[in-house]
């Protein structure tokens, strides 16, 4: 059963183009056991632990035949490293194999015959993924959810951090990052060794990779439930990819009743319409209840319908509707560090549109100017400027919905926001840093394909030279774990229609996004002022 579930696994993955750039499987080789569990590359071939035989297998990445095989150093082999001349092992059990007895133990082997040259406790007690970094081991442990850097002399702790997600397996080293997978979010994680910080999400080839190792700008990838080593790429340079295409029409309504005495003089309503992205195609031209007085484009690029009105007496009531339909895809950006240009890099013609400052901004202020210095100091990279203030967000701020729209320097000071109030510190910072910044406003789907919305969201676009726009989310990256809190970085989902973008203050929507509403009254008017969007799932024929 377990091998049907896997064939019929890997036809669906391979048949359905999941895959694409870094995480992409270029090949697959069988495992020389049904129980796969760690795995490391000595720069010629690959050595693969397998835990129900208690073997070490050294096979060909080719065709995955067994040159030679040794016995474990013990009962429960895990992760394996290689040093440049010794093969080391992880042993969840140590050197016991009694259920309860988690006693992990490391072990340095001669790969020739399998003489055991060392043993060290491990540094936690139930290692799995292990790994070497020219100088170090490093081991993930599952249990404890920590990543541990430790000495191959005595065991002792280098450094060690919490492991991005809860249930982390294998673990490699390609010369500057670490790369981890985790079984539960079946995810790859490229990981700064220095900090612990997630860089890079790609997704994992199978349900349970077990090991990892590397190979250059190839990834191997051991999976305990397919039985399958998979080869997977990465710095393929390409930047992105797109998957999980769905349908969508979205109506967005937005009405307008003057309960009097008085009248409205004059109503307009600026709706704004949305555009092809990276993540959403526009299907069909986009429709409306009533023809709108004129299309504008403001400032930013941002065109809206707008409907004006004029002499609206008691009880009457303008009622817009504005549909489209589209496509959305799931959006991952791949982001390398040393690949993102300088700020000098970055074109005349973005820097000086997107580094204005505005009044939301006010990224002359003290606070702003002490805050950035404090958070990013000296650094230079684009990515690491973003990615600092990125985790300062997380940290200080935490987030509240009280319908206000707070200056930059206010939400600092104050310690919350919204997902505005988030958008607008990031933006400010990141502008006095250099660094060209704007938003995006969307409609999102809640839950269910049938839904309406009308709390919206609205979230950041950084520009990294060589990658353009980048969009990050402060607000969803206000989370516990490393994994969770990289996610919205480079991420956008396929239940968003994003129909705004704007670096600050609008001439049609002003700090708004989706609508905005400007009127006049006679005295002692009262109007009710609603708007929200419906969404409908469509099939891929638009209907």
């Amino acid at each position: 059963m377990k091998k049907i579930i896997t064939i019929l696994f890997l036809l669906l993955v391979f048949s359905s183009g999941v895959f694409s750039y870094t995480g992409e499987v270029e090949k697959s080789i069988n495992t020389p056991g049904q129980y796969p569990t760690g795995i490391c590359f000595d720069g010629k071939n690959l050595w693969v632990a397998d835990r129900e035989t208690d073997k070490l297998y050294y096979i060909s990445p080719d065709d995955g035949k067994i040159i030679r095989e040794i016995e474990s150093p013990s009962y429960w082999p895990m992760g394996l490293a290689w040093d440049g001349q010794y093969l080391w092992n992880a042993d969840f059990r140590g050197l016991t194999d009694i259920a309860e007895d988690l006693n992990g133990m490391i072990f340095k082997i001669d790969a020739n015959d399998g003489t055991i040259l060392k043993t060290l406790d491990a540094p936690s007690k139930s290692p799995v993924g292990l790994c070497w970094d020219g100088q170090y081991l490093w081991c993930v442990d599952d249990k404890a959810d920590k990543v541990i850097q430790f000495s191959p002399v005595d065991g002792t702790t280098i450094k060690s951090f919490k492991s991005p997600a809860a249930d982390a397996t294998g673990i490699c080293f390609d010369g500057k990052y670490l790369w981890i997978s985790d079984r539960v979010t079946d995810e790859i994680y490229m990981v700064d060794p220095n900090s612990g910080i997630v860089i890079l999400i790609a997704d994992a080839p199978g349900k349970y990779v077990h090991g990892l190792a590397v190979d250059g700008n190839k990834l191997w990838a051991v999976d305990y439930e397919a039985d399958k080593i998979f080869q997977l790429k990465i710095r393929d340079g390409e930047n992105m990819y797109r998957k999980d295409p769905q349908f969508h029409k979205v109506i967005f309504r937005h009405s307008v009743k003057c309960f009097g005495p008085g009248k409205i003089k004059t109503l307009d309503i600026n709706i704004a319409l949305a555009q092809d992205r990276d993540n959403q195609e526009i299907l069909e031209e986009i429709k409306f209840n009533i023809p709108p007085s004129d299309i504008l484009t403001d400032k930013w690029g941002q065109k809206t319908a707008l409907f004006s009105f004029k002499d609206v007496k008691p009880g009457e009531s303008k009622d817009i509707k504005v549909e489209t339909v589209f496509k959305t895809y799931m959006v991952r950006y791949f982001i390398y560090p040393e690949n993102v240009g300088s700020l000098s890099e970055i074109p005349a013609d973005i820097r000086e549109k997107y580094l204005e400052d505005d009044e939301k901004y006010q990224i002359n202020s003290e606070v702003i100017r002490k805050t950035l210095k404090e958070v990013v100091g000296d650094e230079k990279n684009p990515y690491w400027i973003m990615r600092k203030i990125h985790q300062y967000l997380i940290g200080h701020l935490h987030y509240i919905m009280d319908g206000m729209w707070d200056t930059a320097p206010t939400v600092i000071t104050n310690t919350h926001g919204s997902c505005s109030e988030y958008s607008f510190v990031f933006i400010a910072l990141c502008k006095a840093a250099g660094l060209p910044t704007r938003y995006v406003g969307s409609t999102w789907i809640k839950k269910d394909l049938a839904s309406t919305d009308e709390v919206y969201h609205r979230w950041v676009e950084v520009y990294l030279p060589n990658y353009g726009w980048i969009p990050t989310d402060p607000t969803h990256g206000d989370r516990e774990t490393p994994r969770d809190q990289a996610f919205p970085i480079g991420f956008v989902s396929n239940m968003a229609l994003i129909t705004t973008q704007s670096g600050g203050g609008s001439e049609t929507l002003e700090w708004t996004y989706n609508s905005n509403i400007q009127y006049t009254t006679e005295p002692k008017t009262n109007l009710n002022i609603t708007h929200f969007a419906d969404w409908e799932p469509l099939n891929s024929n638009g209907k």
